[in-house]
């Protein structure tokens, strides 16, 4: 089960998140954006900082092309969280409807051009939706953290793999999740 309120407490941090997974540009990479949301305290902190060094090596040209030949090319690392456990299985298009029925609760509107479970924009909903005080929002947010822990695991184990500087900024994300996980859950 996931702490919500702690889980409001980085909700920063996941726009950082979306915006570092999606097509990189220049301005993706203004180190106030990276000092702006993470303190030494937050709990991805370490992994992303050594994300933010390591591409500070390379030009936007170069990290254009590394992020396409990772997330575009490299089955093994696609940015499509039930894809790993579903593949195009008829499970997955359950779960997509699900997440994007999710979405439209908390109001956000979904682009004709993405799928729900695209990890920018499941990164960006956590960033935007209002889920304080809301009925039901534990047990909505349970699905959504399931996909992501799931996806990400696959996704963060790839990464590693490949020696990518992704795999740093993912396992930044996973270390939040971590943190946001409530104790009870992690003593069963």
């Amino acid at each position: 089960m996931i702490d919500l309120n702690k889980l409001h407490q980085y909700k920063e941090s996941f726009g950082y998140f979306a915006l570092q997974l999606m097509y990189p540009e220049k301005l993706d990479f203004h180190p106030a954006f990276l000092e702006e949301t993470f303190d030494p305290a937050h709990p991805g902190y370490a992994h992303v900082q050594t994300y933010w060094e390591q591409m500070q090596s390379f030009s936007l040209e170069e990290i254009q092309e590394n992020y396409a030949a990772t997330f575009d090319f490299q089955k093994d690392c696609a940015l499509y969280m039930t894809y790993f456990k579903f593949e195009d299985a008829k499970e997955r298009g359950q779960m997509l409807a699900k997440l994007k029925l999710l979405y439209e609760m908390f109001g956000l509107v979904m682009p004709e051009s993405e799928l729900p479970d695209y990890l920018p924009l499941m990164c960006e909903f956590i960033y935007a939706a209002q889920w304080l005080d809301v009925p039901g929002a534990p047990e909505n947010f349970r699905m959504l953290m399931a996909i992501l822990e799931d996806g990400t695991y696959h996704l963060v184990n790839a990464l590693e793999q490949r020696e990518s500087p992704y795999y740093h900024l993912v396992k930044g994300l996973r270390e939040t999740f971590k943190a946001c996980a409530e104790q009870e859950a992690l003593s069963q």
